[in-house]
């Protein structure tokens, strides 16, 4: 992780429309990780150290190294770094067109 000579409550400034968004996006998001996030990133902006966020500012405890790859993403990314990138998580065990692992041919019976 890159270092910085200043702290991130005094390096993420919000415009009133980021800000806005951000408070849409946690209020409102259908996914409980991106309202997580943005009310994460919104009490940093609002001056909480990010370590007290990690720590005590969120509805669960959070490793503050993770509050920072939030802080890290979104200040790269914008809101597209609150999200879930593609392809991470577990891939389904399932194949419903036959055509994958497990499938069977009807003629395999024993």
């Amino acid at each position: 992780m890159p270092t910085y000579d200043k702290p991130w409550t005094e390096r993420l400034q919000l415009t009133k429309e980021e800000r806005d968004e951000l408070e849409q996006l946690r209020d409102h998001h259908p996914k409980a990780y991106v309202r997580e996030r943005t009310a994460a990133i919104l009490k940093v902006a609002a001056g909480q150290a990010p370590e007290h966020v990690a720590e005590v500012g969120l509805l669960k405890r959070r490793n503050r190294d993770t509050l920072y790859r939030w802080l890290e993403r979104y200040a790269a990314e914008g809101m597209n770094g609150l999200m879930v990138r593609s392809g991470r998580g577990r891939k389904p065990a399932f194949f419903p067109s036959g055509s994958a692992r497990g499938s069977r041919r009807s003629d395999d019976t024993a």
